[in-house]
């Protein structure tokens, strides 16, 4: 039996992943959440972890004493989230959103702790910091991310051989074909309803700037050692081939399913066993026609902004994931509009100074800056 911590447990991967757990029997070590008391109640109670922690403070002393009467150690603070990161386990599984997840992979990596990532924000900021600390540690990384655990799959039986080109597939989210000037007024409902994915409100923003093509295929680059123009996105609006791979002689392996986080997550759980899923199986009758077309990166600004940081390179990918975030928290409150997300990702890259090779204190700092930029010039603070 497995044993897995699992960091950010109530978000839309976290309660996934639990089902997965629900399903085989893994053992849950430990949960965090950032400050969802209710449900991170109903989690502990049935999964029985022995840690548990809620990053925010107030929250985390309200859980200690509605679990009094469980033998349980509760923590509170990004710290205890940390301190989670480090138990000794079988795979920590970092499902929290946002550059807050760099660190405690960084953490998990350094105690020997197997990863499965589903935390994108970790690899576009940081993405060498954690490659290198993943290999000198001797541990693994596996990709929840259903594209990505897509060209993992591909790569499995290659033998070795190198491929030549990575097809990384996107929806197109809500507003394909629509026109700039036809996204200037969307509103946050609109922005949040995903034709094929049921995931949380940012990375939903995000599908629909096409921002979070433009992140993965960030990721991909430190995941599958690939140049930036060794990525080819392609629009796939039925989200059925989850990513293919091209090798040398022309051969294109894919992988296909239907459009269930439960696939990728568990494999990432029970690799590199395959075991009986409760996602609903594919049906290729049913799914009939499947299409393919261009981005549009003249309408969706972020996905070429996402290529001009990874070709710098540095702290670049920083900026734009940074000024990213803070923006689409801005639109989800409704102090911008839809196509400022683009433009404060823009100024933020083309203001913030560049660090070829930044540490960690430098990737923080860049954070901040950027973050600060966008909250300065757009949301009036």
């Amino acid at each position: 039996m497995k044993e897995i911590v699992l960091l950010g447990s109530t978000g839309s991967i976290g309660v996934q992943t639990l089902d997965v757990c629900r399903a085989h029997n893994i053992k849950v070590k430990a949960l965090s959440a950032n400050s969802s008391v209710e449900l991170m109640e109903q989690q502990v109670r049935e999964f029985k972890p022995q840690y548990v922690c809620l990053a925010d403070e107030r929250s985390a002393a309200e859980l200690k004493t509605r679990l009094s009467d469980i033998d349980i150690k509760v923590m509170g603070g990004f710290e205890g989230v940390c301190e989670l990161a480090r138990l000794s386990c079988d795979i920590v599984v970092n499902s929290v959103v946002g550059m807050v997840g760099l660190r405690p992979t960084l953490e998990a990596a350094a105690a020997g702790n197997d990863i499965a990532l589903a935390n994108k924000e970790t690899l576009v900021a940081g993405g060498t910091l954690v490659t290198e600390c993943v290999k000198k540690h001797g541990v693994k990384l596996l990709p929840i991310d259903s594209e990505h655990s897509a060209i993992f799959q591909c790569l499995l039986g290659a033998e070795g051989n190198r491929f030549e080109k990575i097809i990384l597939t996107a929806s197109g989210g809500p507003f394909f074909g629509k026109t700039r000037s036809e996204l200037e007024n969307v509103t946050r409902e609109q922005a949040l309803k995903h034709p094929n994915w049921s995931m949380g409100a940012k990375i939903t923003i995000d599908s629909a700037t096409l921002m979070n093509k433009g992140l993965e295929l960030i990721e991909a680059v430190h995941l599958f050692g690939a140049r930036p123009d060794q990525i080819e996105v392609v629009v796939h609006r039925q989200s059925i081939i989850h990513s293919a791979v091209e090798f040398e002689d022309g051969a294109v392996i894919a992988q296909l399913g239907s459009a269930d986080m439960r696939i990728p997550i568990q494999l990432a759980l029970t690799y590199p066993k395959r075991l009986a899923c409760p996602a609903k199986k594919l049906s290729l009758f049913n799914v009939g026609t499947l299409t393919f077309d261009r981005p549009d990166e003249d309408t969706f600004v972020c996905l070429a902004l996402a290529k001009k940081a990874i070709s710098m390179g540095g702290n670049a990918p920083c900026i734009i994931n940074s000024a990213n975030e803070a923006a689409v928290a801005l639109f989800l409150a409704d102090r911008i509009r839809f196509n400022e997300i683009g433009e404060a990702v823009s100024l933020a890259l083309d203001s913030i100074d560049f660090i070829k090779s930044p540490d960690l204190d430098d990737i923080l700092s860049t954070q901040r800056a950027a973050e600060e930029l966008v909250c300065t010039k757009f949301g009036g603070f």
